[in-house]
């Protein structure tokens, strides 16, 4: 049983400072980090900490960054056969600039050069043994046709929603499970009430839709109910990437076949986790760890 993921892929320079430096001016860095980043690529890694088998399909360039972006993944035991190398392309990059008083920050970066992936290229490999599909979006021809594949085999899909691209809405469409940030809603026009949050759910056609606040914890719809799961108070050090870990907590999940409601506290406390670290990859907890953090909270992990 293999989840697969197609979608975004990142190689990332952190940095964290004491406050943000004055234009014009200097500042010396409290710790400088590099990993990988980008939305599937992040869930896949967080999902492989969990003890699942991953594969990933995506672009990189011939470049350094592409090759510890491959590396980056083959290490945490993830499948990258699907993840294709664009010649005299440059890999997607990003330059994170994270504020220790506050833990804001500041994100500048780079797209990748090379084609996105195409069709064509989802080869009948990447199918092979897949249980899951989850998507970022970013690649809207291959991502379309990725989930109508995905659907005529059988195979449950999972969207990450950012924010309303183009072919998100037929994207949303043909997904089972559609777990979108706060800004894919406010895209929407969501006036930021429950209700209203409902309705614009149930308009989308996912049997399950999830919106994830931040430390205001998440809304779920599902069977016509509404459930809120409050956000895991922590001290954050770095946000980057905790909507990825989300992700891959709940694809665990519903992989397990747990209820939905204990699906999302499990997920919330793995990316509760990841925010106690510098980057979007690194900090992705092991089962062990999220266990151990719900358990000092008087929460159990649902048998599998």
């Amino acid at each position: 049983m293999v989840v697969t993921g197609l979608g975004q892929c990142c190689w990332d320079t952190l940095t964290e400072v004491g406050e943000f430096p004055l234009p014009d001016s200097k500042t010396e860095t409290l710790r400088w980090e590099e990993q990988g980043g980008g939305p599937a690529a992040t869930a896949l890694v967080a999902l492989a900490r969990l003890g699942l088998r991953c594969r990933f399909a995506g672009v990189v360039g011939d470049d350094a960054a592409g090759t510890l972006i491959r590396n980056g993944l083959s290490q945490e035991g993830i499948d990258v056969s699907g993840l294709l190398t664009r010649p005299g392309a440059a890999s997607q990059r990003a330059f994170i600039m994270v504020e220790r008083t506050g833990g804001r920050r500041t994100i500048v970066w780079q797209r990748p050069t090379g084609a996105p992936l195409s069709p064509a290229e989802l080869e009948e490999q990447f199918w092979s043994g897949s249980a899951f599909l989850h998507l970022d979006g970013l690649m809207e021809e291959a991502s379309l046709h990725g989930a109508r594949e995905a659907r005529r085999r059988g195979i449950p899909i999972m969207v990450d929603a950012g924010r309303m691209r183009p072919g998100m809405r037929e994207l949303a469409g043909l997904c089972d499970y559609l777990v979108a940030a706060e800004q894919f809603f406010l895209d929407l026009g969501w006036n930021g009430s429950e209700e209203h949050f409902a309705r614009l759910a149930d308009g989308l056609g996912p049997p399950a839709v999830t919106v994830t606040r931040g430390d205001r914890g998440s809304l779920t719809r599902h069977g016509g109910t509404t459930c809120h799961v409050p956000a895991f108070p922590v001290a954050a050090l770095d946000t980057t990437g905790a909507g990825d870990v989300f992700h891959g907590g709940y694809l665990f999940g519903l992989i397990k076949g747990w209820p939905l409601r204990e699906t999302v506290v499990f997920a919330s406390a793995a990316a509760a986790l990841s925010c106690l670290h510098l980057g979007a990859q690194r900090g992705a907890p092991r089962l062990d760890e999220v266990s151990r953090f719900l358990a000092d909270r008087g929460i159990s992990v649902p048998s599998a």
